[in-house]
């Protein structure tokens, strides 16, 4: 049970700093602390327990749930590697080609773009360790996932948000106010 309390407190250090770093809204330091969350999370994950185990942290609501993932979200697209992998290699070079044009637009796109890519990229690096994504957040009525997941989620309502409220009809300038 010593072993669970540290995990427990690493763990809730490393999103407390995902946090904190998230309201810095420097880009750079926000992808590579999800990164950097996401793998630690994993490894402590994977050094605690075995594929399968399931630890409830509020009976029948909560558990640390150990899964290994061979597709994508909710395991879509299962045991389709390369497919998954070249998706992620297209994502991350269309990033890099697009960054100089979310540089000048607004903070809630950059986020967005800096959180979904930032995800991608941690579940890159399991998909080509292993073939897999550890998956560990278990709330018992949603497919189990992990912090690479959420930061693909809070990026895409970033975006939304950005497209629905703050660009005016393509004028970045006065999102930015």
């Amino acid at each position: 049970m010593k072993n669970f309390a540290d995990f427990l407190k690493k763990f809730l250090l490393i999103i407390e700093c995902v946090f904190a770093i998230a309201f810095i809204h420097r880009e750079k330091v926000l992808f590579f602390g999800i990164v950097a969350g996401d793998q630690f999370t994993k490894a402590l994950v994977m050094r605690s327990m075995v594929p399968g185990e399931s630890i409830p942290i509020l009976q029948d609501i909560f558990h640390f749930t150990y899964v290994l993932n061979p597709g994508a979200a909710f395991g879509i697209l299962s045991n389709q590697r390369m497919f998954l992998l070249v998706t992620g290699a297209v994502l991350i070079l269309a990033t890099a080609y697009f960054y100089p044009l979310l540089k000048k637009s607004d903070i809630f796109l950059r986020l967005g773009a800096t959180t979904i890519l930032s995800g991608a990229v941690a579940n890159l690096i399991d998909r080509l360790q292993t073939g897999y994504v550890v998956d560990f957040f278990d709330f018992r009525i949603w497919p189990v996932f992990n912090v690479a997941d959420i930061a693909i989620v809070l990026g895409m309502g970033f975006m939304i948000y950005a497209i629905l409220f703050r660009l005016d009809s393509g004028n970045v300038e006065e999102a930015q106010r």
